[in-house]
């Protein structure tokens, strides 16, 4: 609605950005290239942040950049995903019908990776997404999956996204020693810092090549003290403050705008966040 009024050609604070347009934080940079390096090595990682932080982000450009050539990306996110269900997730999305017993369909699983692999000179790659939230049982079973030929290779690339609870509130415990032991990348995912902030409104605003700045600096401390850092927040704020700004007519947005917006129009998102 407030496209027209400041020219703009694109929505800028939206999660349908394409990846390539997307600001890329030093964060998101080195754990994009650190997954690559999962990916090539057919290792095992985990990433972790805060809820809005940028996991979703890191795996579109993620995503994105993976060669079709060369790899095959898989994507489950389930919360209540059982092992059971994670074969039948993965080989639906291989196009083929899982068996019904968990030990079958796992040699089923790794039967068609090694047609991937010998036939089509592909690589998989799995991405869980939620991770925070599969049971003890589900994590176990990566395990049994990656123990492979006596543990000599693993059959993928294996990446566990989540929120810091699964880190913090399971991995890291002693109860969950043997599957820590396995993880060959740690990947955690910070809140954006007051300058990040900036560059990131910034970014956006590019793609939405609207051709000014719209945000005064002392609107941008605003935003920055109100989301912390956190990129949906962030989103959040600066799309409220547009349309709110639309509706005075303003062509500028200032940090009295923005505090009005986070203090009252915003307090439930804010806060839940």
């Amino acid at each position: 609605m407030y496209e027209g009024f400041f020219h703009m050609k694109n929505t800028p604070f939206t999660r349908n950005v394409p990846p390539e347009k997307l600001y890329e934080s030093p964060a998101i940079g080195a754990a994009y290239d650190r997954l690559c390096y999962v990916a090539d090595r057919k290792l095992f990682a985990v990433v972790t942040a805060d809820s809005g932080c940028g996991k979703s982000t890191l795996i579109r450009r993620f995503g994105a950049g993976l060669p079709a050539d060369k790899y095959i990306l898989l994507y489950l996110s389930d919360s209540k995903l059982t092992p059971r269900w994670f074969y039948k997730g993965i080989l639906d999305q291989l196009g083929m019908e899982s068996k019904f017993y968990r030990g079958d369909s796992k040699r089923q699983l790794q039967e068609a990776i090694e047609y991937i692999r010998g036939v089509q000179h592909k690589q998989v790659v799995c991405v869980l997404d939620e991770a925070h939230l599969l049971e003890k049982e589900t994590l176990e079973e990566f395990r049994f999956l990656l123990n492979y030929r006596f543990d000599s290779e693993s059959p993928m690339a294996l990446i566990l996204v989540g929120q810091t609870e699964l880190w913090d509130r399971k991995l890291r415990y002693k109860r969950y020693d043997a599957i820590r032991q396995r993880i060959d990348m740690y990947c955690v995912l910070p809140h954006l810092d007051r300058s990040e902030t900036g560059k990131y409104i910034q970014t956006h605003l590019s793609y939405s090549e609207c051709g000014q700045e719209l945000f005064t600096d002392g609107a941008v401390d605003e935003i920055f003290r109100y989301s912390t850092g956190i990129p949906r927040v962030i989103n959040r704020i600066c799309d409220n403050s547009l349309m709110y700004a639309f509706q005075q007519q303003k062509r500028l947005i200032d940090d009295h705008m923005v505090k009005y917006i986070a203090e009252n129009e915003m307090l439930t998102t804010i806060g839940s966040e």
